[in-house]
């Protein structure tokens, strides 16, 4: 069976703090509880996802990998939801015993997905890139086959629970099973643990995958690789892994779906006499005509220009914004040809400035 995703299970985002992790596992915990829903096959699996979600959440160096690299970043033996004394931190050990899990035979479970972040510039996520990635994951140990034994012997039937997996606990008038605590559930002892995998029966390594990341991509969107998560375990099939991508922030271009969004400084003399400016797009240059009398933040479409989202749709637009550009570091020459241009517009600022005028008529109106 997959892994979900430990903040899924337990219901919080990925900022929840200590104390919110806490709330949400009492929250799940007795919601699912077994021994409260009889009546409900699947209350058993969600407890147990809920503990190990717990589990590992509520240790900041296990939550920090886990963050980092999702299930292939925290350690097998931490994931399998049979360690650490999580449940019991919030309801003390022999609540634990009364309620503990309940474990089974040895299984074939599928194995944990991975995901793994990556980032592309806003070039590569519209057109599209291939992308060389390295990961780590847990893979079946080859020197035991898995098993966890040392080469040339095989795991006995635990003496505790005679191979089952669980051991039956009396407490006051409950009686419960729970997975023993010999073999951790699984029916089995290794008395000669493999030198190599030390008795996990994976072992970590890296690899590296080639991504084909298609056109149009977003932030947020994933790209499954089937079977390229954590092996399973007795025999069972890998996860899978699944890319999320995350684009980059861009010098001149922001995106917004299929459209793209970009500033233009314009100088005074082009706002007032209109001209052709050469703006730029994902594909080269582009003309873009600004007519007389422009004025700042007015906003001008570039139909086609944008961006072709991966689920299909027709191409986006470049939307370009003027900003007027006060001019700077100018000469005395420049400064007295713009006071006499200024002096020229006295007593007509109604017809050249309308805006400024009826701004002036309301502050007028304001202070009367």
């Amino acid at each position: 069976m997959a892994k979900r995703d430990f903040y899924e299970i337990l219901g919080i985002s990925r900022t929840a703090t200590e104390a919110e992790i806490k709330k949400a596992y009492r929250r799940m915990a007795m919601k699912f509880h077994p021994d409260r829903n009889s009546d409900d096959p699947d209350s058993e699996e969600k407890f147990k996802e809920a503990k190990e979600a717990y589990e590992i959440l509520s240790d900041a160096r296990k939550r920090a990998a886990y963050d980092q690299f999702g299930h292939a970043g925290v350690d097998s033996s931490a994931g399998g939801g049979h360690r650490g004394g999580g449940f019991s931190d919030i309801f003390g050990d022999v609540f634990n015993d009364i309620f503990g899990a309940s474990g089974g035979g040895r299984q074939s479970y599928r194995g944990a997905d991975l995901r793994y972040h990556l980032e592309l510039s806003l070039e590569e996520a519209v057109f599209g890139t291939t992308e060389k990635i390295r990961i780590p994951v847990n893979v079946t140990c080859k020197t035991c086959d898995g098993s966890g034994a040392k080469k040339g012997t095989q795991p006995v039937i635990c003496t505790t629970c005679g191979g089952h997996g669980q051991v039956r606990m009396q407490q006051g008038f409950f009686s419960v099973q729970q997975p023993c605590p010999h073999c951790r559930g699984t029916g089995q002892m290794i008395k000669e643990p493999c030198t190599d995998c030390h008795g996990n029966g994976q072992i970590q390594e890296h690899k590296t995958l080639s991504v084909k990341v298609p056109a149009g991509v977003d932030t947020g969107d994933r790209i499954r690789l089937s079977g390229e998560g954590e092996a399973g375990t007795g025999g069972a099939g890998p996860g899978d892994l699944y890319v999320e991508i995350q684009v980059k922030s861009h010098d001149v271009f922001t995106r917004d779906g299929s459209n793209l969004y970009c500033d233009v400084p314009i100088s005074f003399v082009t706002a007032s006499l209109g001209g052709d400016l050469e703006v730029p797009t994902l594909e080269g240059k582009a003309s873009l005509k600004v007519p007389e009398g422009t004025q700042t933040g007015q906003q001008f479409r570039l139909r086609g220009k944008g961006v072709k989202s991966v689920r299909g749709g027709a191409v986006g637009d470049l939307v370009c914004r003027v900003i007027l550009e006060t001019p700077v570091n100018l000469s005395k020459k420049q400064k007295d040809l713009l006071q006499q241009f200024d002096d020229s517009m006295q007593g007509s600022h109604s017809k050249h400035s309308p805006k400024h005028s009826s701004w002036l008529d309301a502050v007028k109106q304001f202070f009367d």
